[in-house]
């Protein structure tokens, strides 16, 4: 049975956070709000919740997990970014984007793309994800909470928690934040790639 928090998105309870943190440091799979849609999320690194994500959304071996970063300093520690990246990164962060980019060594080799060594970054424009990634003091690796056979994320999180409470550990309810997922834009050529439009604006990629 899945614990489930209702947090103020734009003043979160600070104890709130802090226990939400505590599960996520002990191996527990959370549907977190984001800018866009709710997300699954865990630990940076944990492999059983890791393959927990994997089974429930059906992913296969070269799914791009993202990592949930606060800003682009820590950004930079998981991605290999040069200048010209790094200032359209810069322009779209925080926001509702995914940018697909070469991994370094800091990025567990279960949550990269296994022929391309990549990896999804992002920097929500949400108090409560950047809350808890500051809680946790590292990345969260997270994924859209689309389920196999859907188009759209899950958008409500008493929804969320009664079909799936015995396969997570925690619910935040952070209200309303949309049912679109993020823009996707692969970074890993001279010129960005749009891969999924989504709620960012993508005009400034094409």
């Amino acid at each position: 049975m899945s614990q489930f928090f209702q947090i103020h998105p734009e003043n979160p309870q600070a104890r709130l956070i802090k226990q939400a943190a505590e599960i996520l440091r002990a191996g527990g799979l959370a549907v977190i709000p984001t800018d866009c849609a709710y997300a699954l999320a865990c630990r940076i690194g944990d492999k059983s919740a890791t393959e927990k994500v994997r089974r429930l959304r059906q992913l296969d071996k070269h799914h791009n997990f993202t990592l949930l970063c606060r800003d682009l300093s820590e950004l930079s520690d998981f991605a290999k970014v040069d200048n010209s990246q790094y200032r359209l990164l810069k322009a779209h962060t925080p926001g509702a984007y995914t940018f697909i980019l070469e991994a370094t060594r800091q990025v567990p080799r279960l949550l990269m793309h296994p022929k391309k060594r990549t990896i999804g970054i992002r920097v929500p424009d949400n108090k409560i994800a950047m809350d808890l990634a500051a809680e946790m003091n590292e990345p969260i690796m997270t994924t859209s909470l689309i389920m196999p056979g859907d188009e759209m994320p899950m958008s409500d999180p008493y929804d969320i928690r009664q079909q799936l409470e015995h396969e997570l550990d925690l619910v935040i309810d952070g209200g309303y934040c949309g049912f679109e997922a993020t823009t996707v834009i692969d970074m890993t050529d001279e010129v960005p790639l749009l891969l999924r439009q989504g709620v960012g604006d993508a005009s400034a990629f094409n």
